[in-house]
C-alpha cells in the first residue's frame, strides 16, 4: 500500500484586531454626518469675537447707467452726485457691480434700492445688497481691487 504525503503544516494568517477598524470607521461615520448636518443647517460660521471693536462706516448708494457707458453713483437718501465712473475705465468696479446687477434682475430688482459700501476700522471693505443678500469682500481681491472704491468713501 502506498502512504500518502502528510500535508504541509497549515500557515495561519495573521489576525488584525477589530477594534482599529471600528474606531476608524466610527471616526468615518461621525465625520460624514458632522459635515451633513453643517451643510443641511446652512448656517454662516460665526465671525471671531471683537473682530471689529469700532462700528463700521455704512454708507449708502445708487448706481446709474448712463447713455455714454458712464456710471452715476448716488448718495442715499438725497440722490446727490458723488461720483461718475467714467466710460470704459475701472474694470473692477464694473464688473463688480454688473454681479451685484445679475443676481437683482435675476430676483426683478431695479437699480432703485440702495447699496451698502460697509468700511471697517481695520481697513476691510464691502459691498453689501440688503435687496438680495448679494455681498463682496473687496479687499478679497487686493488693495488695487479695492482701491476703485476709494472715491466712494469719506475722507479721512
Amino acid at each position: 500500500m502506498s502512504a500518502r504525503p502528510a500535508a504541509p503544516p497549515a500557515i495561519a494568517a495573521p489576525r488584525l484586531a477589530a477594534w482599529p477598524l471600528l474606531a476608524l470607521g466610527a471616526l468615518l461615520l461621525l465625520t460624514v454626518a458632522a459635515v451633513a448636518v453643517s451643510r443641511w443647517s446652512e448656517r454662516a460660521p460665526a465671525p471671531p469675537a471683537a473682530r471689529d471693536a469700532a462700528a463700521p462706516t455704512v454708507l449708502a448708494y445708487t448706481f446709474h447707467d448712463r447713455a455714454d457707458g458712464a456710471i452715476d453713483v448716488r448718495r442715499v437718501p438725497d440722490a446727490a452726485l458723488v461720483h461718475t465712473v467714467p466710460a470704459q475705465s475701472n474694470g473692477f468696479l464694473r464688473g463688480t457691480l454688473r454681479g451685484m446687477a445679475r443676481e437683482r434682475k435675476r430676483r426683478g430688482i431695479g437699480p432703485e434700492r440702495a447699496v451698502h459700501l460697509v468700511a471697517h476700522a481695520d481697513g476691510r471693505l464691502w459691498l453689501d445688497d440688503p435687496a438680495t443678500g448679494w455681498r463682496a469682500d473687496l479687499k478679497a481681491f487686493g488693495p488695487t481691487n479695492a482701491a476703485a472704491f476709494a472715491p466712494l468713501l469719506p475722507p479721512q
